[in-house]
């Protein structure tokens, strides 16, 4: 251990303490500030806390927002804590549209405004300006929050209004917004078109795109969030004999999809992108319906290989991927 560069040291017991002990550090020196700053830093800190142990959901009401720890041995929650909104806000009034290493980019619905927002510091900014950037509507636009490679993060809003079209990207660094070309088809920015919040992986923003009927055209697109340039990749091969829905999610680095298809009875795979082709993981068997109130939605990932699911009413239940058993409860959105 005496060998150990004093550099080295700092590191490895900074990226284990709790986050607000990480804040507070930021002010001991100017050293420690540009150290806690490096995205190396959060990757490695956000990586030690990806545990078991240490998983927690954010949950928004009405008019409180609290945090509980979830217990892994009986998919139940702990007591929760009180997290203090430091902006002003009405009943049923915040959306959380978008998250990166604790960081949430949410939406004020009275007033449209986008804010960003860490629940840990109660440090917030709004995006929105008096030429109409930063500003939210539900269904038509499409949002996406992401670090670049000079660790400055950044939220790309996709906007669509009555036929006019809009891209923007804004800088925390330089606390502005800026147009950017869309350079793919024109016809994924009609309202005909339902597009998901932005995915983050390995330097790419990810979008799924599907038609809003039987069908449809369904596609993914790419933003290369370093060379601002877009792409469009296809969709895993399901069948379309019902509605699709793409549901992404990061693990470990790796995009993964949960791609559901059907109409009265449901089907769905889960696959991996590699390069830019899926992969299967697994399948189930049809789903056949269910009460609404058991509907689920993925919510995140547990490193010991399963999935948390959380009904509409909140109850938690796991997926545990070496059993599958996938025929209870499948993620649905807006369909």
């Amino acid at each position: 251990m005496a060998d150990l560069p004093t550099h080295t040291i700092v590191f490895e017991i900074l990226t284990r303490l709790p986050a607000k002990d990480v804040g507070r550090s930021k002010s001991v020196c100017k050293q420690w500030y540009a150290l806690l700053s490096t995205q190396d830093f959060v990757k490695i800190h956000c990586s030690r806390s990806v545990v078991s142990s240490n998983q927690r959901v954010l949950l928004i009401d009405d008019l409180t927002c609290s945090v509980r720890p979830i217990i892994s041995n009986n998919n139940d929650y702990g007591p929760s804590s009180t997290v203090t909104f430091p902006f002003h806000h009405q009943n049923n009034d915040v959306s959380i549209l978008s998250h990166l290493n604790g960081l949430l980019c949410v939406c004020l619905n009275h007033t449209y405004e986008l804010l960003l927002w860490n629940p840990t510091t109660t440090a917030f900014k709004r995006l929105s300006t008096p030429d109409s950037h930063g500003f939210y509507i539900n269904n038509l636009d499409a949002i996406g929050l992401y670090v670049d490679a000079d660790d400055d993060y950044k939220v790309l809003h996709i906007k669509r209004r009555s036929g006019v079209l809009g891209v923007y990207v804004y800088s925390r660094e330089v606390d502005s917004w800026r147009n950017i070309p869309f350079i793919t088809r024109q016809e994924y920015l009609s309202p005909h078109f339902n597009w998901s919040a932005g995915t983050f992986c390995g330097g790419t923003l990810y979008f799924t795109v599907c038609e809003c009927w039987i069908g449809g055209t369904n596609v993914v697109i790419c933003f290369d969030v370093n060379s601002e340039q877009f792409k469009e990749i296809s969709f895993p091969p399901v069948p379309s004999n019902g509605m699709v829905q793409g549901v992404l999610v990061n693990v470990k680095n790796v995009l993964h999809m949960f791609a559901s298809t059907g109409m009265f009875e449901m089907t769905i795979d889960l696959w991996t992108l590699q390069g830019d082709y899926w992969i299967k993981v697994l399948s189930c068997p049809p789903i056949p319906p269910i009460s609404l109130s058991l509907w689920c939605d993925i919510t995140h990932y547990v490193t010991n290989g399963n999935w948390f699911v959380m009904t509409k009413l909140g109850k938690l239940f796991t997926i545990e991927m070496d059993m599958k058993p996938f025929e209870c409860f499948y993620p649905v959105s807006w369909f």
